[in-house]
C-alpha cells in the first residue's frame, strides 16, 4: 500500500502535473528513446509523430494521480493497458526503464519544483502501479501459454488465403505452420503481427480477429491506412501487408489479447453493435460468434461506411440476418456513390443519429458495443448519453492510443 505521505504529496502536485502533462510525456519519450533505444520497437512511430501516444500517456498519468487514493477505479484501464503490453511482449524488466525516464522528465519540466520529497513520492507511486501491471501481465502470459495450442512470444503462421473485402480492406486467413491447434479466443480480441519490414524497422501491429473462434484459422482484415498527418507516410505495415504479403507467405504472430470482448454463450439481453469503417472487424467477430452459439439471440448491427467501394463484408453482414432469427442489420453510407441508394447497397444515406438509435434499437435495455474512428465514436457516445443509456451498458474499442471520447479534460 502507498504511504499516506505519498498520497498527500501526489494529490497536491496533481494540478501542476496536469498543466504540464503533455510537455512531460513528450520529454519522457525523448529521454527514453535516447537513453534506451532498445525499447523503441514497442512504439508505433506514426502515433509518436501525431502526438497520440504522448496525449494518451498524459491522460493516464493524470487519471492515476487523481485517483491515487482509490486505484480500484482504474482497474478497467489497467486491464486494457496490460493486455496491450502483453501483445507487445513487454516484461517486468522494462518497467525500471520507464520509471527512471519518467522521473527524469518530470524533473526536466518542473525544475526546482520537483523537490527530493516530490520525486520520492512519485517514485513510490510509480512502483506501486508498476507492480499491479507486472502481476496482471504475468497472469495473462500464463493464461496464454497454458491454453490448448497456446504460446507466448511469436509463432509462425502461413497465409492460407488473401481475400479483398473492398477497395481498401483485405482479409488474411492465417494457419499455424506447425499445423498444431489454435487456442480459442474471445470475440473482439486482436492478434499481434510482427513484420520484418524490408526497409524500415517498425513496431508490431495489433489487428482484430474478424471471424468467429470456431473456424480452423485466424482471420485479420486490414485497411490500407492513409497518412495520419500531411507530413507523415502512409501506414507502413498495412501497405506492406496489402502489397508485399501473398498466399503462402509466412508471418510471425503473437497470441490473442484484448479486453473488448463478449461471451456469446451468456448473451441474454439485446445486443447493439455499431461499426464505423474498419471498426467493423471486432464487431463482426462478435456477431458471428453470438449467432453460432445462440441463434435466437437478439442482435442489432449498424454498419456505417463511406460508400459501396469501401464497405467491407457486405455479403457477410447480409448472411447474418439469414442465419439468426432475431438479427437486424442496417447499413449507412455518408458519401454514397451514384446508384448506391437506388440499388439497395445501403439502407440509409447519412450518419448514425440519436433519432436512428431511438427508433431502430431497443436502447432502453440493450448492451451497446461500438468501434470506429474517433469522430464516429464521439458521435455514438454522445447519442447514447442523450438517450440516457447507462455507462455500464456501453463498451467501445479504440484503434490506436487510448483517448477519451468526451472533450479532453486536460484543457
Amino acid at each position: 500500500m502507498l504511504s499516506e505521505k505519498t498520497i498527500r504529496i501526489v494529490k497536491e502536485i496533481t494540478p501542476l502535473v496536469a498543466a504540464n502533462a503533455e510537455t512531460i510525456t513528450r520529454r519522457f519519450y525523448e529521454r527514453m528513446f535516447e537513453a534506451n533505444p532498445e525499447v523503441k520497437v514497442f512504439f508505433n512511430q506514426a502515433h509518436q509523430h501525431t502526438g497520440g501516444q504522448q496525449k494518451a500517456l498524459a491522460g493516464a498519468i493524470c487519471a492515476y494521480f487523481t485517483h491515487i487514493d482509490n486505484p480500484a477505479v482504474l482497474m478497467p484501464a489497467v486491464e486494457l493497458i496490460a493486455q496491450k503490453h502483453v501483445s507487445l511482449g513487454i516484461k517486468a524488466e522494462h518497467y525500471p526503464i520507464v520509471g527512471s525516464n519518467l522521473l527524469g522528465a518530470i524533473g526536466d519540466v518542473m525544475g526546482d519544483a520537483a523537490t527530493p520529497e516530490i520525486v520520492e513520492a512519485v517514485s513510490e507511486a510509480y512502483g506501486f502501479l508498476a507492480d499491479i501491471f507486472i502481476g496482471r501481465e504475468d497472469a495473462i502470459y500464463e493464461e496464454q501459454a497454458s491454453a490448448p495450442g497456446g504460446w507466448n512470444g511469436t509463432r509462425t503462421f502461413v497465409v492460407a488465403k488473401k481475400v479483398p473485402e473492398s477497395d481498401v480492406v483485405t482479409s488474411f486467413y492465417l494457419k499455424p505452420e506447425d499445423e498444431g491447434p489454435l487456442p480459442p479466443f474471445k470475440p473482439g480480441q486482436y492478434i499481434t503481427v510482427h513484420i520484418d519490414h524490408p526497409h524500415t524497422p517498425t513496431s508490431p501491429r495489433n489487428y482484430s480477429l474478424s471471424d468467429c473462434p470456431s473456424q480452423p484459422h485466424y482471420r485479420i482484415s486490414v485497411k490500407r491506412e492513409e497518412a495520419l498527418a500531411s507530413d507523415a507516410p502512409d501506414g507502413l505495415i498495412s501497405t506492406h501487408l496489402h502489397d508485399g504479403i501473398e498466399e503462402g507467405h509466412r508471418i510471425e504472430l503473437g497470441p490473442p489479447c484484448g479486453e473488448f470482448t463478449i461471451d456469446p454463450a451468456t448473451v441474454g439481453k439485446p445486443v447493439v453493435l455499431i461499426a464505423g469503417g474498419i471498426g467493423v472487424t471486432p464487431l463482426l467477430s462478435m456477431a458471428k460468434s453470438i449467432v453460432h452459439a445462440n441463434p435466437n439471440a437478439s442482435i442489432f448491427f449498424i454498419q456505417a461506411a463511406r460508400n459501396s467501394k469501401v464497405q467491407a463484408f457486405a455479403d457477410e453482414l447480409g448472411n447474418l440476418a439469414e442465419l439468426g432469427a432475431n438479427v437486424h442489420t442496417k447499413v449507412l453510407y455518408d458519401a454514397p456513390l451514384p446508384g448506391d441508394v437506388e440499388d439497395g447497397k445501403c439502407d440509409v444515406a447519412g450518419f448514425v443519429t440519436t433519432d436512428l438509435l431511438r427508433e431502430w434499437t431497443p436502447f432502453s435495455d440493450a448492451d451497446f458495443y461500438f468501434c470506429g474512428p474517433k469522430p464516429f465514436m464521439q458521435n455514438i457516445h454522445a447519442c447514447l448519453q442523450e438517450l440516457g443509456v447507462d455507462e455500464h451498458r456501453v463498451r467501445y474499442e479504440f484503434f490506436g492510443p487510448k483517448e477519451e471520447l468526451t472533450v479532453a479534460t486536460l484543457a
